[in-house]
């Protein structure tokens, strides 16, 4: 008997004993918190939550998904649990507005701040353009495409539903900046069957005071002023025109940058044939070339080539201004992008 009142003692704690401790209990929720939840009540725009508070928390349709919603039950069930993210402050009927997108949105700036750490690329397709550019979705964010990052021949407004590889130039989540380029996934993309040495057809696409853009299979290489000829040339128009085919070599190849590098000097059998007998030099391009990687493979090994009639030796002035030709050629290159 003893035992049994000291039992009875014990758990002499009614409903309402606990309902009124739960009264007294401060449950402090703050905007920012991520809690979980269970669906008590769907609503024709919204959704009652249960998340232990005094009142049942609500989330409106808006804040279900990075995504647009139509209807609630997209998203939500009836006796769901899940996390949500407390959007704002009780308001006067002690009811706190919760988010399902908020969570997303940065779960996606996480994804995507590892997809660029790891220099993946991605697809999505073009939902919109606009005069800068087109616009894509990458994990439900927006992202843009700027104009001089978009490899097509296509107008830009003929882009929409087609779906782009794409690599990531900026993701900046405090400036609500996620930046993509085209361009750069096509040239990696075209770099994986391209070599240093290599001798590669392109056309002339455009002409700049510094040099001209050779289209070599849908990506664009810089064949910079001081690497058209061992000859002095003033201006690239004077050699080129825009849509001339040429045969070029690749001097280097900037996966990080999209970046490709040509020459026509190093193909010349003499110093000044892309002025004089262009054709001479288109003929001679492939053992031209195969010197030019004999050099490298020598210069690789330490080893001095043998002093050859036909190789060609670059003037000293040249080799003192090429730093000067190369940071020009950077420059130049990032303007016109």
């Amino acid at each position: 008997m003893v035992t049994q009142k000291t039992t009875t003692k014990d758990i002499g704690f009614t409903h309402e004993d606990f309902a009124a401790l739960l009264d007294k209990y401060d449950y402090h929720f703050s905007p920012g918190d991520i809690v979980p939840g269970t669906v008590f009540s769907m609503e024709p725009r919204g959704a009652l939550i249960d998340i232990g508070a005094k009142t049942a928390a609500y989330i409106p349709i808006q804040e279900m998904s990075i995504n647009r919603v139509d209807d609630p039950e997209e998203v939500l069930q009836s006796n769901e649990t899940r996390e949500f993210f407390i959007l704002t402050d009780e308001n006067e009927d002690g009811q706190l507005t919760l988010s399902i997108r908020r969570i997303e949105y940065m779960r996606a700036w996480e994804r995507v701040r590892q997809l660029q750490a790891e220099d993946a690329t991605v697809r999505s397709d073009v939902f919109a353009t606009n005069r800068g550019g087109a616009l894509v979705r990458i994990e439900g964010l927006r992202g843009f495409i700027p104009g001089s990052h978009i490899s097509t021949r296509e107008a830009k407004e003929d882009l929409v539903g087609e779906v782009l590889p794409l690599k990531f130039l900026e993701v900046d989540e405090e400036r609500n900046r996620l930046v993509l380029s085209h361009r750069r996934a096509l040239v990696e993309r075209k770099m994986n069957g391209l070599e240093v040495g290599q001798v590669v057809i392109g056309s002339v696409r455009g002409i700049k005071p510094y040099g001209a853009f050779i289209d070599i299979g849908g990506v664009s290489g810089l064949l910079h002023i001081s690497e058209i000829s061992h000859d002095h040339i003033d201006t690239p128009h004077s050699v080129f025109g825009v849509n001339d085919e040429l045969k070029v070599m690749i001097i280097d190849l900037d996966a990080e940058r999209g970046r490709i590098s040509l020459s026509t000097k190093q193909l010349e059998p003499e110093a000044g044939d892309m002025l004089k007998n262009r054709d001479l030099v288109f003929e001679k391009a492939e053992e031209m070339a195969e010197k030019y990687r004999q050099k490298l493979l020598a210069e690789a090994e330490g080893r001095e080539m043998p002093t050859e009639e036909n190789v060609e030796e670059v003037p000293t002035a040249s080799e003192s201004e090429e730093p000067q030709q190369e940071e020009l050629a950077t420059s130049a290159t990032a303007n016109e992008e």
